[in-house]
């Protein structure tokens, strides 16, 4: 067993997530791209992160917004040239911040060339890269429900058969039982790896292992059948992984992430556990799915605090020596955070969003950082249908309205607080129109407070969202028990406050959160007693004794 304590550049390192579609356009043309990365390095490298991890930026019809790739070495034009990936790899690595690759291999889009001559007859070389049925009495071989709304099956009249697509109909799944598609990623990997890239964030890699019995899926309150049994962790993801560690990932110093859904503590150990034969830590989504109704995540709920604090817990004392953690709380396919775990009403978006950084920052594991997330950006709240982008929130809104499941005000209830919209609209750099973020008209509407929430104001103001985040990821730098200290939770039943102290050797933390719009009482434990105030989002000055928490306020205290 390998000391949980070895230490590593990606256990040290602050993630930002950037969505290339909303950084920074620099042509004008309402779309983000990469001289608009490069223009904004300085920027991200004052704010203190040392990795970028960047949505897909490859060739792609954008039907999932380049999350179906249509060719794996090819820059989608709208961003750029493979020359300017490049020069913004050099300039990243000139500022010490590294690069992560969104890598999407569980499925291509329909018009990669593969599936192309895939589709055109039963017996082209390129049949087996995908996975073709027969229909079963003249429908769908199984009853799959893709995770976009819709059957996971599509007809193809051309050789009448099925292809599986567990996202949008132009997302066919890749065949990883078939060693040359498993080589062609393999071989994909390494062009980017040579190239200087420094690590990969794998889309749904838990997915990329399917059942071969292909069983019909429990129905659980929807239309169709649940494919999870059948093609998460399927049987066998670990095999597949272990193999791209030893071809690729094993022959250079990089960061891996995996996003796996529905991850358990025993598998997570397995995906990323510290002999380092897989991944080097993954992203499990328990604390973003608590609050989800009858139909998933389409609900106006909402979450439940000390739910979600028991599974936060749980992550940090069971993967603790065992395995590394993610931490975040927002990314491209979430609400806003300080929407969803804070309060984003006027009065408290500073004081929450400072708050939740703090419970965040200063636990066990990497931190990511979610573009906008350090200005306390909030959810857009879009009331109309058509202004919406997202073809999850669109589908599903069509799909649950028209089966009358849902009403469609309710429908757009749900859509104001949980569509995946909401961290996409433009990043807000500054008053001007359209937010600083183009000179044109940008691809979805910009969120109407850009004129309070901006970055250009932030970096002006001391007292801002972005200074505080500034101090959070200097003290991770400064401090190494917020890196590799031992968690230990307080107050596990507490209806408002989230407490937990770390400790390495003579050293330790306490970190106290207050998760709630009212005031909150608490004992500081005596062996806090003259501790050393880190950080506070609330000016606070006295630390001992019994102490009444204000709404939303947190502090970290540390002793020698």
């Amino acid at each position: 067993m390998i000391n949980n304590m070895e230490k590593k550049w990606w256990k040290e390192s602050v993630v930002y997530q950037i969505y290339p579609k909303s950084f920074k356009d620099s042509n004008g043309d309402g779309v983000g791209d990469i001289r608009g990365i490069i223009q904004k390095l300085d920027y991200l490298k004052e704010l203190g992160v040392n990795v970028l991890w960047i949505s897909p930026m490859l060739e792609s019809p954008q039907d999932d917004n380049g999350y179906d790739i249509s060719d794996y070495r090819r820059i989608y034009k709208e961003y750029g040239t493979m020359e300017d990936y490049e020069e913004l790899l050099s300039e990243a690595h000139k500022r010490d911040i590294r690069i992560l690759m969104d890598l999407v291999v569980n499925h291509t889009s329909d018009e990669h060339n593969w599936f192309i001559e895939s589709r055109k007859s039963k017996d082209n070389p390129y049949r087996d890269y995908y996975i073709w049925k027969d229909p079963v009495n003249g429908k769908e071989p199984n009853n799959w429900g893709g995770a976009f709304g819709g059957s996971a099956w599509e007809y193809d009249p051309q050789t009448q058969m099925y292809y599986l697509h567990l996202f949008s109909k132009k997302q066919p799944d890749l065949n990883w039982e078939n060693e040359k598609v498993r080589q062609e990623v393999y071989d994909m990997m390494t062009f980017w790896c040579e190239k200087g890239i420094d690590g990969f964030r794998m889309d749904v890699i838990s997915m990329i292992s399917k059942d071969q019995t292909f069983p019909d899926g429990e129905m659980n309150n929807s239309l169709y059948g649940d494919f999870g049994p059948y093609c998460v962790h399927g049987p066998r993801v670990h095999e597949f992984l272990q193999e791209m560690n030893r071809e690729v990932l094993s022959r250079y110093d990089i960061m891996t992430v995996g996003e796996t859904s529905g991850v358990t503590i025993e598998e997570a150990q397995k995906y990323a556990g510290e002999a380092g034969k897989e991944l080097n830590m993954v992203f499990q989504f328990e604390h973003v799915d608590n609050g989800s109704g009858d139909y998933g995540k389409w609900t106006t709920e909402k979450y439940d605090f000390k739910e979600f604090k028991r599974i936060m817990i749980k992550w940090q004392e069971e993967l603790q020596g065992k395995a590394w953690n993610s931490l975040f709380l927002g990314n491209h396919d979430q609400p806003r955070s300080v929407s969803r775990f804070g309060n984003d009403n006027p009065a408290y978006r500073e004081t929450s969003a400072k708050m939740l950084a703090t419970c965040l920052h200063m636990m066990q594991g990497t931190p990511y950082v979610y573009q906008g997330e350090e200005l306390g950006m909030t959810n857009v709240y879009f009331d109309k249908l058509e202004d919406y982008r997202d073809i999850e929130s669109i589908n599903f809104f069509t799909e649950l309205t028209e089966a009358g499941l849902m009403t469609p005000e309710y429908m757009m209830k749900c859509l104001m607080l949980r569509s995946r919209d909401n961290a996409r609209t433009p990043m807000q750099w500054d008053d001007s129109a359209q937010a600083g973020f183009t000179d044109g008209e940008s691809w979805i509407k910009v969120n109407p407070n850009y004129k309070e929430i901006n970055a250009a104001q932030q970096l002006e103001d001391p007292n801002s969202i972005f200074h505080y985040y500034q101090k959070l990821i200097r003290l991770r730098k400064e401090k190494d028990i917020i890196v590799y200290g031992e968690f230990e939770p307080l107050y596990r039943d507490d209806e408002q406050i989230f407490a937990y102290i770390r400790r390495q050797e003579q050293e330790k933390l306490l970190t106290v959160c207050n998760f709630s719009d009212k005031n909150a009482e608490m004992e500081i434990p005596e062996e806090f007693k003259g501790a050393e105030c880190l950080i506070t989002n609330l000016d606070r000055t006295v630390f001992e004794g019994k102490i009444v928490l204000k709404p939303y306020e947190a502090f970290v205290l540390y002793k020698k």
